[in-house]
């Protein structure tokens, strides 16, 4: 038996207006936007589904129209210190429309007068500005190009009724992401010389909002989809997974809350004036912690951040690094700080994931400059001394581009230059303390990652050469016993 609304019937009584348009029907977005649509509707009366429009020329509407917008969402994860799986089915969209082939019907959905917000995630590279997109009969290349004409439908049929305008919320990974895109979409209005009464409208009617979005999902299972759909009784071939941690971090006024009964549905959803501070805890308390960890846990031996965090000795040096020399240089309240590197640890022990350290070791130097670099400056800055965590993370980082781990090889990924420049200063190390200063002072120079000379820090590349050369002597598990 399929999963639509013909074979479950107690899903037909639903019958949503399309308020929300979402650009992008990929895993996440079923698994974060239309996931919290679903839950305000059933536990705060949102009364909204989500219309979806495909972004690019090849993509799973046919299968999402095929069950009638329905699809099973598996959250699994630590949730109130506990390992939960759970899963239900998600009933917030009500159909999807690909604009290559129908596109008069994706345009007549910016003339329904119930219609208030427009989601996207169509990837970091998706807004972005092409300038041989048109406006006429046929669909735009870009995100950006597609929007552009569907706010412009919009203001047209309503006459440019400013209680007709959009709330738009981008989910794309970029920094900025709403003030960008409506920068581009001001390109298009220049390159199609549209009416400066519909600039003046996009400007005063509608709300362009800047967002930050935090969860991790897996997606479609496809290694164990056959055992799912025997557990679940049905067919379903939209099997979406996530974790049970989910942020979303939105950036406008506060009347948004009036109208997204996200606080009602007990959702972590918060609406601020500026979302840098948020961006910076997730880049130097996620991010950040991974990328110190990597080093130090895969040179202990351990092979997976679970492994790490339940490490003793690892999982002790990750929480100081955490609690001692990356919140401190946090602004934003302590108790909000340390709430959120909570749930990071547990996020790490995912019993349902297998987080490969390799996986998140690619391009570790340029990840370790603007993910961790930031938070070792403005420690030193603001103490005076070094923060001792990150100083052997980084002698860790130096030791791992060795490129050895006991006798096996390491396979590194980088660019060929630092690649090149760690082939270089190991081949040239002798083994002596000047050897390994000289090795340190080279990395520590290298302005094109680090955007600075590293040797100017006070006592950092004397440091850094200390724990390298506790590492080569003791191994990481004798090494690591020094800072904790």
């Amino acid at each position: 038996m399929k999963l639509n609304k013909e074979n479950f019937k107690e899903y037909k009584k639903y019958n949503y207006p399309e308020r929300i348009i979402q650009f992008g029907e990929g895993n996440f977005l079923r698994a974060f936007v239309d996931w919290q649509v679903d839950k305000m509707n059933k536990e705060a009366d949102f009364n909204t589904s989500v219309v979806i429009i495909q972004p690019l020329k090849n993509g799973i509407i046919r299968r999402i129209n095929e069950q009638d917008g329905l699809y099973t969402l598996y959250l699994q994860g630590i949730k109130e210190g506990k390992a939960v799986k759970e899963h239900s089915v998600i009933n917030s969209v009500s159909r999807c429309i690909d604009p290559y082939t129908d596109y008069e019907d994706y345009l007549k959905v910016a003339e329904n007068p119930e219609l208030r917000f427009v989601i996207s995630n169509t990837t970091e590279a998706g807004i972005a500005f092409d300038e041989n997109d048109k406006l006429g009969d046929t669909c735009q290349n870009s995100y950006p190009g597609k929007l552009t004409a569907f706010l412009y439908r919009r203001f047209k049929f309503f006459k440019g009724d400013k209680d007709k305008g959009m709330v738009v919320i981008p989910c794309e990974l970029i920094d900025r992401n709403g003030e960008k895109l409506k920068n581009v979409i001001f390109k298009f209005i220049e390159l199609w010389n549209l009416e400066k009464e519909f600039k003046t409208w996009l400007e005063e009617a509608n709300t362009f909002c800047c967002t930050l979005v935090d969860r991790i999902v897996p997606g479609y299972p496809r290694d164990t989809i056959n055992e799912i759909n025997e557990e679940l009784g049905y067919e379903d071939n939209l099997v979406d997974v996530g974790e049970q941690f989910h942020l979303w971090v939105i950036e406008g006024p506060a009347w948004i809350g009036n109208e997204i009964p996200l606080e009602k549905a007990g959702l972590n959803v918060k609406i601020v004036n500026d979302v840098t501070p948020y961006r910076t805890r997730k880049v130097r308390i996620l991010n950040g912690a991974h990328t110190a960890l990597v080093p130090v846990a895969y040179l202990y031996g351990l092979d997976t951040v679970g492994q790490a965090v339940e490490s003793e000795e690892v999982g002790n040096y990750l929480r100081k690094l955490i609690y001692d020399e990356i919140i401190p240089t946090l602004d934003l309240p302590e108790e909000e700080l340390n709430e959120f590197a909570k749930a990071v640890l547990e996020r790490f022990m995912n019993p349902f994931v297998n987080h490969y350290l390799m996986s998140i070791a690619l391009n570790a130097m340029s990840k370790f400059e603007t993910r961790d670099l930031p938070s070792l400056l403005e420690y030193f800055k603001t103490k005076n001394k070094l923060p001792q965590k990150f100083v052997f993370s980084l002698a860790a980082l130096i030791e791992f581009y060795k490129g050895k781990r006991g006798n096996e090889d390491i396979k590194l990924s980088d660019s060929e230059d630092v690649l090149k420049l760690y082939s270089d200063v190991w081949s040239k190390c002798d083994g002596t303390e000047k050897g390994y200063k000289e090795l340190v002072s080279t990395v520590l120079g290298y302005k094109k990652n680090w955007k600075l000379d590293l040797n100017t820090i006070d006592g950092l590349t004397d440091k850094v050469t200390d724990y390298l050369m506790q590492i080569e002597k003791l191994g990481m598990a004798g090494a690591i016993k020094s800072i904790i």
